[in-house]
């Protein structure tokens, strides 16, 4: 087993367990949502927080697009930093994994949803993509193509 599936089965299995444990925490644990439009890129969360591939826009784009088809969690960042996991895009139950979502790795999209926070993290049921300018950071001249496992 390769260390990026080694990666990707432990992100999978922690995500699925924190979904177990706040579908079983009590009510009063859990925060209402609230209203908010959020623009940043869309990128897997793995090499985010990992830092496996610092780059972004172009210079990251087919990994991004290659581990939101392999199920790893699809997240916004916004330009402060800030790392909103999508749970959901519209009417649609299997973001996860999801063509749509992949289609839009590392573009810059502004959205509308309800942001849900618990235990630090903070994620994001998408009711509409108010804006999608494609992919604008062109990195590749400044880091080129990023192997994986640096």
């Amino acid at each position: 087993m390769t260390i990026l599936s080694q990666a990707r089965r432990r992100v999978l299995l922690s995500t699925a367990f924190a979904g177990l444990f706040a579908a079983t925490a009590p009510a009063s644990a859990q925060q209402s949502g609230q209203r908010i439009t959020i623009t940043g890129e869309i990128s897997d969360s793995w090499c985010t927080i990992s830092g496996l591939m610092f780059a972004k826009g172009t210079a990251h784009h087919q990994c991004a697009v290659w581990c939101a088809l392999g199920g790893i969690p699809v997240a916004i960042r916004d330009s402060g930093g800030n790392l909103y996991l999508i749970l959901k895009i519209g009417d649609d139950e299997d973001s996860a994994g999801n063509p749509r979502v992949a289609r839009m790795a590392t573009h810059e999209v502004t959205v509308d949803g309800e942001l849900l926070e618990r235990d630090g993290v903070k994620y994001l049921l998408v009711d509409r993509i108010a804006d999608d300018k494609g992919v604008i950071t062109m990195t590749q001249e400044e880091h080129g193509i990023q192997p994986f496992g640096n």
